[in-house]
């Protein structure tokens, strides 16, 4: 990643400001920018603060304090001045915008008859969550997820901030190209929150493979479906299964023939297990692998790999 793709993040009228912060691309993890408070970042898992005239500073009290109008003309600029054709994504309360980086975004929610959310104004807080595309992250993993040439249907699973959709999208980007340990095939990918491919404008921003296909911004159920009836997946890939209605798709799927990848929160498989929908999963043994990952030793460690039936088969 490039200082410039960081730079162009921002109006160019505001780029001096955060030219000092591009320089650390390749470590940045977060940009926060909240109306009225301090500017922070996230560098190497340590929160540093800017000030006004761009320097990285450790207290608060010397951090520059951003208007709402720097706010909306920012908003405006990550939308190509046109909030209007992004009113879908706003909705959701994200962006994201090109190189795959993800802007959260916060304010007041406007709600239809039926209490749903319609859309959002007055939005005064951004989080721009860097994407860091970490090609071989699942070189150590790929081959433990091979039997006979063919993918293994596999769970990972982590703490929030563990690596894991990092992990899933390299494993994507490897079973579709292919690997020594099987020839690629097509994988079809439900991007909910555009959090694997980070697709922008329908074009992935990360690579996931030469035979993936992608159906950005749906729910899972529903992609699943759609994406089996469509595309005629030979494996198909999730991210954070977190209810009944996620684990009877992804069984219809796997009925239909298809491989899974998928994620799912939790601290331990033990933990995992006491999710009734999850105790169901390893009754139906719906995936043939789990993936235990951490971030104690940094995201993306792998700290065991356990059969279908959930009993340890490698430590790391």
């Amino acid at each position: 990643m490039r200082a410039e793709e960081i730079l162009g993040l921002f109006p160019e009228e505001n780029r001096d400001r955060w030219r000092g912060v591009a320089k650390l691309a390749k470590r940045l993890q977060e940009i926060r920018i909240r109306a009225g408070m301090p500017l922070t970042v996230l560098a190497d898992n340590r929160e540093r603060f800017v000030d006004r005239q761009g320097e990285l500073v450790d207290r608060q009290e010397d951090a520059a304090r951003p208007e709402a109008e720097e706010l909306e003309n920012m908003l405006g600029h990550l939308c190509r001045y046109s909030i209007y054709a992004f009113a879908d994504e706003i909705r959701q309360g994200f962006l994201t915008v090109q190189g795959g980086h993800r802007v959260g975004l916060a304010g007041q929610v406007i709600l239809d008859e039926e209490g749903r959310i319609r859309n959002m104004k007055y939005i005064r807080y951004l989080n721009i969550r860097i994407a860091h595309q970490i090609r071989g992250a699942a070189d150590p993993l790929m081959p433990h997820l091979f039997a006979e040439g063919r993918v293994r249907s596999t769970l990972l699973i982590s703490p929030p901030g563990g690596g894991k959709t990092t992990m899933l999208r390299d494993i994507i980007r490897q079973v579709s190209d292919g690997t020594a340990y099987g020839a690629g095939v097509n994988v079809s990918v439900v991007d909910e929150r555009s959090e694997i491919a980070g697709s922008y404008l329908g074009v992935a921003q990360n690579d996931v493979g030469i035979r993936t296909d992608i159906l950005d911004g749906c729910p899972k159920v529903e992609g699943m479906m759609r994406l089996i009836r469509s595309m005629a997946p030979q494996v198909l890939a999730v991210d954070e299964v977190g209810s009944f209605a996620d684990v009877q798709a992804l069984q219809m799927a796997g009925g239909c023939g298809c491989k899974l990848l998928a994620t799912i929160h939790g601290g331990s498989v033990e933990e995992v297990r006491k999710k009734d929908y999850m105790r169901y999963v390893m009754e139906q043994g719906l995936f043939e692998r789990y993936v235990m990952m951490d971030r104690r030793h940094g995201a993306g460690r792998i700290t065991g790999i356990y059969d279908g039936e959930g009993k340890l088969c490698t430590k790391q």
